[in-house]
C-alpha cells in the first residue's frame, strides 16, 4: 500500500472494520514515513467462471451493456439500467460464491429485466435460452401472465 502523501510503502493498519454491505473492508493506515492516516476500503473481487473454464472479473458493465441491448427502443433510461446492475451484482455477492458460473449471472440478469420492462426481459431471454421457436417464446409469455394473473388478483363479480 503506498501513502497517498508521500507515496512511501512503509505504512500500518491502525484500525479495521468489515463494511455495511458485509463485501468490503475499510482499514485505517497511518503512515510509518510522513506519519500521516488515511483510509482505504478493500473489496472482494468477484469472479465469472465462463463456460470455456475460463475465468474473469466480473464486469457490472457487461450485465449493464447486455440488458441495454435488450431494452433498446423501450422506455427504460440509464438510471434504470445502473440500478440493474448494481442489483445483479448485490444478487451475486449475496449468494457468496467465490467464483459465479457465468449462467448464474444471466439468471440474475433476468429478474430485475423482467421487473423493469417484459418486452425486454422477453429479448434477454429469447437469446439467453436460446428460443427455438415460437411455442418457446408462447410458452414464456404464458408465464408471464400466469404470474401476474396471481400477483394482481381479480376483483369478485357478482
Amino acid at each position: 500500500m503506498h501513502c497517498p502523501f508521500c507515496r512511501s510503502t512503509e505504512t500500518k493498519v491502525l484500525d479495521s472494520r468489515v463494511g455495511e454491505d458485509g463485501g468490503s473492508i475499510r482499514r485505517r493506515r497511518a503512515c510509518v514515513e510522513c506519519g500521516k492516516r488515511f483510509s482505504t476500503t478493500e473489496q472482494m473481487q468477484l469472479m465469472v467462471l465462463k463456460r470455456s473454464g475460463a475465468t474473469e472479473p466480473f464486469s457490472r458493465e457487461k450485465a449493464i451493456t447486455g440488458a441495454r441491448k435488450a431494452c433498446n427502443g423501450r422506455p427504460v433510461t440509464s438510471d434504470q439500467l445502473a440500478c440493474l446492475g448494481q442489483e445483479v451484482e448485490d444478487t451475486l455477492r449475496a449468494e457468496g460464491w467465490a467464483e459465479v458460473p457465468a449462467h448464474e449471472v444471466g439468471l440474475a440478469i433476468l429478474r430485475p429485466l423482467r421487473a423493469l420492462d417484459e418486452v425486454a426481459y422477453l429479448r434477454f431471454a429469447s437469446v439467453y435460452r436460446a428460443f427455438e421457436s415460437v411455442e418457446d417464446f408462447e410458452a414464456e409469455i404464458a408465464m408471464l401472465r400466469a404470474e401476474r394473473a396471481v400477483a394482481v388478483p381479480q376483483p369478485a363479480t357478482g
